[in-house]
């Protein structure tokens, strides 16, 4: 068993190590390069990334909904604040390789899918059932 499946730090650390290696110019062992789980963890990075943000488009919405079905709620002006600090993480984080791989009615959907039945015993006013917002304005700022 490597140490990939045993100690992820150790091998992480040891790939790296090889890695700055070879960038260096030194030659080593290409054995002891683990290929198959450095590249797997190359395309777990961005495929974390990618769902960190849509997770973050998801929360925006979610809670632009909540203001939208429950504007005279006393928590509004909280989801409001919520809404600017999740857009300015999404601002961050957002690369815009993603905008192709980002399905906005599909998290839309799901945001939908999140709303509570019922927020201060009220039940929600009508909300859209498809996504009017574009991808832009989620990442404008507030």
């Amino acid at each position: 068993m490597s140490d990939y499946e045993t100690d992820i730090l150790q091998w992480s650390e040891h790939q790296a190590a090889l890695l700055r290696r070879v960038a260096a110019g030194d030659r080593i062992n290409n054995d002891d390069l683990d290929w198959p789980n450095i590249i797997d963890e190359v395309e777990t990075v961005g495929r974390n990334e990618l769902h960190a943000v849509e997770s973050l488009l998801v929360q925006t919405l979610l809670h632009l909904l909540k203001t939208q079905a429950w504007p005279q709620s006393s928590a509004v002006p909280g989801w409001q604040k919520e809404v600017r600090v999740f857009k300015m993480q999404l601002r961050r984080r957002f690369a815009p390789s993603m905008r192709q791989k980002i399905d906005l009615a599909d998290l839309y959907a799901e945001a939908l899918l999140s709303l509570p039945d019922t927020i201060d015993d009220q039940a929600p006013l009508p909300v859209p059932d498809v996504y009017t917002v574009t991808l832009d304005d989620l990442l404008s700022e507030p």
